[in-house]
């Protein structure tokens, strides 16, 4: 139990998430603003909610590693253009790519474990880690899940 200086209490935060401390609201409103401009599409407006319906983990994998290049080659000086675009791509739109792709491979790693996905959890609490055995694939390429 915690009691403060004015009197009040409440229960003990020793084991209970710390979304303040683990996230930054500067990064997330970035994050935002990346994801409201990528929303638009030769299609239109795809819903803010849209990657939560699942995609092919491989999907996700291939574009984080594509960005993940792309950051490459900027942070040690180079430029990159965008083939789609024809613009030159920053560091932050490339920071939060690779952060889309990553809780996009998260969620379906989450939802193939058993989560329930956005709407809450099933079950445990705690956050599947990742399995140090290695897996098979449905291209049947063996992925070695201990990095």
């Amino acid at each position: 139990m915690r009691t403060f200086e004015t009197g009040a209490n409440r229960n003990n935060d020793v084991n209970k998430l710390d979304y303040e401390g683990f996230l930054n609201p500067r990064v997330l409103e970035c994050f935002a603003k990346y994801m409201q401009k990528h929303s638009v599409t030769s299609l239109g407006q795809r819903t803010s909610d849209n990657w939560q319906k699942g995609m092919p983990k491989i999907a996700y994998a291939k574009s984080l590693i594509r960005h993940t290049i792309h950051f490459w080659k900027i942070h040690r000086g180079y430029s990159h253009l965008d083939e789609d675009s024809k613009s030159f791509v920053t560091i932050k739109d490339l920071l939060c790519a690779i952060l889309f792709n990553a809780m996009g491979y998260l969620l379906e790693m989450l939802k193939e474990e058993g989560e329930e996905g956005p709407i809450g959890f099933g079950g445990d609490l705690e956050c599947p880690v990742i399995s140090a055995k290695a897996s098979s694939q449905d291209d049947g390429t063996i992925h070695d899940n201990n990095f």
